[in-house]
């Protein structure tokens, strides 16, 4: 993966030309004065770590799978948002971790985690590398709050297909492996995953679960956290194994204080999930309204009513027009209306019998069938946003994406809201932006919306933006909406978090906190707020 980018960098190809004279002219897009520096020219300060700390890891896991060289660390560096690239592209690696410790077993992860409290190291569990919430960004406090460092605990090693019950159609996977890999391992034995959020080639099963992923084909399959069936988690003071059974009145699902939590409470070593026999037929397709208003209400109809695809999104006007609902053809839009992508999986007969009934909702509900074309064009490009952004950048663009979800009767002043708190700061800032937004999981209750900023980046582009990431946070509050539908808190959303759950509910996170690890060494500064 890029260091300084998103994914493969043979895929972040330049903008053609009259895409880089579109936002020279209407954003004021100028190329960047100074090229970002090469790996090479980075330069780490020296690992804090006592010698005494690298020699009891490097008994725990071996001494290979414990690494201080610059390369490493660098690349273990914060996560994948566009102010984590700027600064990465700059050079500014003053977080570098002080090693990156690889273990290879659940028995592994709690040696090193015993390690770390009682030398006091924090620990910052590492999978793909893509929060774009400063998930892989610990705040140690003023003057590193006596921490004697910081390690990464990458979980590559741990990539197995633990198990698979074809009865119960669920399996186990160790939190390591990628989703392409483990969506092959089952592949192989005739299920499916049905996950594949926009990060899927690069992010793992463990940050899936630790975030509370949402994928493209949500409204067919559900959240990564509903597929959840039992998890094993490694703490500072011992074993969390959470899971006898699909449902449980046994009090309360302390599965799901782990989902979610960032890293914050334990690491996830192991995770079962339900799978479902991998589809004989897709079909995908697209269709078009006269306005994001009546496209929302017929995707509302389908999620309360049904039938359900699975596959649901609605991109709004501006976002159809730039083509940025398909990443493929950016440039090439000038579509009107609003687009909708809607995908079928299963067996033959039933993509037919949905696909031909939820087109008769959508012609109720204002629609335009536009057949299989947009859906296959779609389908080509559903992972190549993130690599358009590495393009934006290189040609001095800022492009950024924030979300929320809200009940359905909420969304349009939601939408309305944080459109104009970006558009309003970035403009008075001097570099007014493009704002789009699409409605990508749907619920009976309710629908998150999914916003992409693309403006000149300006003098300052970090401090710019999270003036703006700000006035959208606030608004977003102010106007019922949840800070994240799928991205998680990390360090960016925790004022907004503390807001969103309420003070009490703050006191509860930091009593289990206290409880499963008390040294305070896991990803610090990450998901809670600070205590009062």
């Amino acid at each position: 993966m890029a260091w300084n980018g998103w994914g493969d960098p043979a895929r972040a190809a330049p903008l053609p030309e009259p895409v880089r004279g579109l936002l020279h002219d209407l954003l004021g897009v100028r190329a960047p004065g100074t090229p970002p520096l090469s790996l090479a020219e980075v330069k780490v300060a020296a690992p804090r770590l006592p010698g005494e700390a690298l020699t009891a890891l490097a008994q725990a896991v071996g001494d290979a799978q414990v690494r201080a060289d610059a390369e490493t660390r660098i690349r273990h560096t914060r996560g994948k948002s566009t102010p984590d690239l700027l600064r990465m592209r700059a050079g500014q690696v003053d977080d570098a971790p002080d090693a990156v410790v690889l273990p290879a077993s659940h028995d592994e992860v709690l040696a090193v985690l015993r390690i770390c409290a009682q030398l006091r190291i924090a620990v910052v569990p590492f999978g793909g590398g893509t929060s774009v919430v400063g998930g892989l960004s610990p705040d140690l406090g003023p003057d590193g709050a006596g921490f004697a460092g910081v390690v990464a605990l990458d979980l590559r090693r741990l990539d197995a297909l633990v198990e698979l019950d074809p009865v119960s159609r669920t399996a186990t996977l160790q939190p390591g492996l990628r989703a392409p890999a483990a969506e092959a391992l089952l592949r192989e034995r005739g299920f499916t995953l049905g996950h594949f959020p926009q990060s899927y080639e690069w992010a793992s099963i463990g940050g899936f679960a630790a975030a509370r992923s949402s994928g493209q084909a949500s409204a067919g399959y559900g959240r990564f956290d509903e597929m959840v069936v039992g998890l094993t988690v490694a703490t500072p003071q011992g074993t969390l194994d959470l899971g006898r059974a699909p449902r449980s009145a046994a009090g309360p699902d302390l599965r799901q204080l782990v989902l979610g939590s960032e890293g914050a409470f334990g690491v996830i070593t192991s995770v079962t999930v339900r799978v479902r026999p991998a589809p004989e037929a897709t079909a995908y397709e697209g269709w078009r309204f006269p306005s994001f208003e009546v496209g929302a209400d017929a995707l509302r109809r389908l999620a309360q009513d049904g039938p359900l695809p699975t596959v649901l999104r609605l991109s709004d006007e501006t976002e159809t027009a730039i083509g940025l609902a398909r990443p493929d053809e950016i440039g090439a839009g000038g579509a009107s209306g609003c687009l909708a992508i809607v995908g079928f999986e299963g067996t033959p007969a039933d993509v037919a019998h949905r696909q031909a009934e939820v087109g008769r909702v959508l012609r109720e509900a204002g629609g335009e069938e536009l057949g299989a074309e947009p859906g296959k064009g779609w389908e080509h490009g559903r992972y190549n946003a993130p690599y358009l952004r590495d393009s934006l950048l290189e040609a001095g663009a800022f492009a950024e994406t924030l979300e929320t979800a809200a009940f359905w009767s909420k969304i349009p002043a939601l939408y309305d809201a944080v459109r104009r708190a970006l558009t309003d700061t970035l403009t008075a800032g001097g570099t007014p932006p493009v704002v789009m937004c699409h409605i990508s999981h749907v619920y009976p209750a309710g629908a998150s919306l999914y916003f992409t900023v693309v403006s000149a980046q300006g003098a300052d582009a970090v401090t710019h933006w999270l003036r703006a990431k700000r006035a959208a946070g606030d608004a977003i509050v102010a106007a019922g909406g949840t800070i994240s539908h799928h991205h998680g808190v990390g360090t960016d959303h925790r004022p907004w978090y503390a807001t969103e759950i309420g003070l009490l509910a703050v006191d509860v996170l930091h009593a289990v906190k206290e409880r499963l690890d008390p040294a305070g060494i896991l990803n610090p500064g990450v998901l809670l707020p600070t205590p009062r």
